[in-house]
């Protein structure tokens, strides 16, 4: 193995912490690995708010030089993770507030709900585009931005009630109460978006 191997090793099994430490004492590596450690899901989660990989893109991309600017600010009362997908939700916020040409529509479910760009899936096959994953996410990409990035919070990111809460400036109380209601949401869609999928099979 070679050296520059070795130390990316080594970093990889850094923590968060560890690598904040070795970014703000200026160790760029340390930030790229931390980046590839969260990009995936920072990805997801701005997905969710933009609902087209383009903007969810440029959203991610944003919220790293965000993040990268702001590291020395972090007091780590809550877990990076955390810290970061807040980052997500505001950057999202005012590049949706931006982008909305029509402020009377921004009550008007209509705006959100569309189904995610079909190049979202173009290395799955179809036996797996008919799996409960597959549907599952269909009618995630369904709801309004604000249910669709707590239930990833909640089920992809692993993140508690505390930690949803901060993320989104609410009460956990009010993150418990929009959790029932994105879940009773998704089910409705899920519902219709399987429905949907029998007929066409018919």
């Amino acid at each position: 193995m070679r050296s520059s191997e070795r130390v990316y090793t080594m970093q990889s099994k850094l923590s968060d912490i560890e690598l904040i430490e070795q970014t703000l004492a200026g160790n760029q590596a340390a930030y790229a690995d931390l980046v590839k450690r969260h990009q995936r899901f920072v990805f997801t989660l701005a997905l969710r708010f933009a609902k087209n990989r383009e903007d969810a893109e440029e959203i991610a991309q944003d919220c790293f030089i965000k993040a990268y600017r702001s590291l020395s600010a972090f007091q780590r009362q809550s877990k990076y993770s955390t810290w970061l997908y807040s980052i997500v939700y505001t950057t999202a916020m005012t590049f949706l507030r931006k982008k909305r040409v029509d402020t009377d529509s921004i009550d008007d479910e209509n705006t959100y709900i569309q189904l995610e760009n079909s190049s979202l899936s173009h290395d799955v096959n179809s036996a797996e585009n008919k799996s409960r994953s597959y549907y599952l996410n269909q009618a995630i990409t369904q709801l309004m931005p604000d249910d669709a990035a707590i239930i990833t919070l909640f089920y992809m990111g692993e993140q508690s009630l505390e930690e949803i809460g901060q993320t989104l400036g609410i009460e956990a109380n009010t993150v418990k109460v929009k959790l029932f209601r994105a879940r009773q949401r998704l089910k409705e869609k899920l519902e219709h978006t399987l429905k949907h999928e029998v007929k066409e099979l018919i």
